[in-house]
């Protein structure tokens, strides 16, 4: 007998927390609504997603900045999902990368081309005709903002409208999901989650060209949007960690970095506290927001994705859970090198989302830096970068499930 995904729901009879479970034996399938409390005895070591990832199964999905980290990552979920995938994306931004690793250009149809270049763009949509866009395309590290302000801009800004723009030209287009970031609000450093009807500021380049995306988005929305052919949505994401992130300037992958050298790792702010998350945890909030919006308009907004409080951690912390899960004699140093304005405290507030869909993150910080960790080693290790992937979706699901 194969578990296949299933939806949480209200169960209207008891006012509790249900699941709908689809099982499938061979040529029939069931459908039966399983109360929360008993998935875990239930189900034990099956896959319990939390909602219907099936909806993704022939669906034409268009992801921009596929060939990044978090785009790799969202083409082999949606993938496995059965998902018709076409990415769109400059070729990958480091070597090595998770999108060569994990050979996904082999999986989805890519096409490599700027988010600026709207004649490109427009072309793929007519070709391809998406009925749902997820927008990852960005110039995405803070320091490299202060080095081309311009480029970052033109990036982050001029591609969300042009993205929109060819939405509004492509009526096909179902659900739309503008991913930004939590540096998009103004931050005045008092200890206090952002909720999502604070004011949108961000102070270096990046963030602020991130919160003239959101502004874009809105835009467009109130503008073309209104009549309900289009669903349209950011979400608004922390600092996320994970298997394949090869980027300069981000902690854990200079982390992996030093200590795959043996050497010691160097921290330049450890005193700065960020809403640290794995990877899978925002990406299965779009999946989720997209298809709730592609099925109900009324779920579409903006929304929060972050971590619970315990888990917002400073630097120093995250690196000290790294060093410990990594093992042999992993140390690091505090080194601040003197360069530009970085926040020093950034958590967000994601009670929006969790009232919304009754979502509750899956796997706290610590988890969060095994898996990096056990993926790495992995794949240092020689084994394939895709399939450690799926087993990490895989646990993930299953540690869901044992959660609600």
């Amino acid at each position: 007998m194969e578990m296949l995904p299933g939806k949480f729901g209200n169960n209207v009879r008891g006012g509790h927390l249900s699941m709908e479970v689809r099982l499938k034996n061979q040529d029939f399938s069931i459908v039966k609504f399983v109360p929360a409390a008993q998935i875990r005895r239930l189900w034990k070591g099956m896959i319990v997603f939390m909602f219907d990832i099936s909806f993704y199964r022939g669906k034409r999905v268009l992801v921009t900045g596929h060939t990044g980290f978090k785009g790799a990552w969202l083409c082999a979920m949606l993938k496995e999902a059965g998902a018709d995938v076409t990415g769109y994306a400059l070729k990958p931004p480091t070597d090595p990368s998770l999108f060569m690793l994990s050979h996904m250009d082999e999986r989805v149809r890519s096409t490599i081309g700027d988010i600026r270049d709207y004649d490109s763009l427009r072309a793929i949509f007519h070709e391809v005709r998406p009925e749902i866009v997820f927008h990852l395309a960005a110039q995405p590290i803070v320091r490299d903002s202060y080095k081309e302000p311009r480029y970052t801009f033109e990036t982050n800004v001029m591609g969300t409208v042009n993205i929109l723009e060819c939405i509004r030209e492509c009526e096909c287009v179902k659900s739309f999901l503008n991913i930004t970031t939590d540096k998009v609000y103004y931050n005045d450093e008092r200890k206090v989650g952002f909720t999502e009807d604070m004011m949108l500021d961000g102070f270096d380049p990046y963030s602020n060209s991130k919160s003239c995306s959101e502004l874009v988005t809105h835009s467009y929305k109130n503008s073309f949007f209104e009549d309900g052919r289009t669903a349209v949505s950011t979400a608004r994401a922390g600092n996320v960690i994970g298997g394949g992130d090869f980027a300069v300037d981000r902690i854990i992958p200079d982390c992996i970095r030093a200590a795959s050298r043996g050497k010691k790792i160097v921290v330049r702010n450890p005193h700065s506290i960020r809403p640290f998350q794995h990877v899978l945890e925002p990406l299965y909030v779009y999946l989720m927001i997209a298809e709730k919006q592609y099925e109900d308009i009324r779920f579409s907004g903006y929304y929060n994705v972050g971590p619970d409080d315990v888990d917002c951690v400073t630097t120093g912390t995250l690196t000290d859970i790294f060093c410990e899960l990594w093992g042999e004699g992993q140390s690091w140093e505090n080194q601040w090198d003197g360069g530009p304005h970085e926040a020093g405290f950034l958590k967000l507030n994601c009670d929006k989302l969790k009232r919304t869909f009754s979502w509750l993150p899956v796997w706290g910080i610590r988890t969060a830096v095994e898996k990096t960790v056990d993926w790495s080693k992995a794949v240092l290790s020689g084994e394939d970068a895709y399939e450690i992937m799926v087993k990490q979706m895989r646990e993930y699901a299953q540690d869901a499930a044992k959660q609600k």
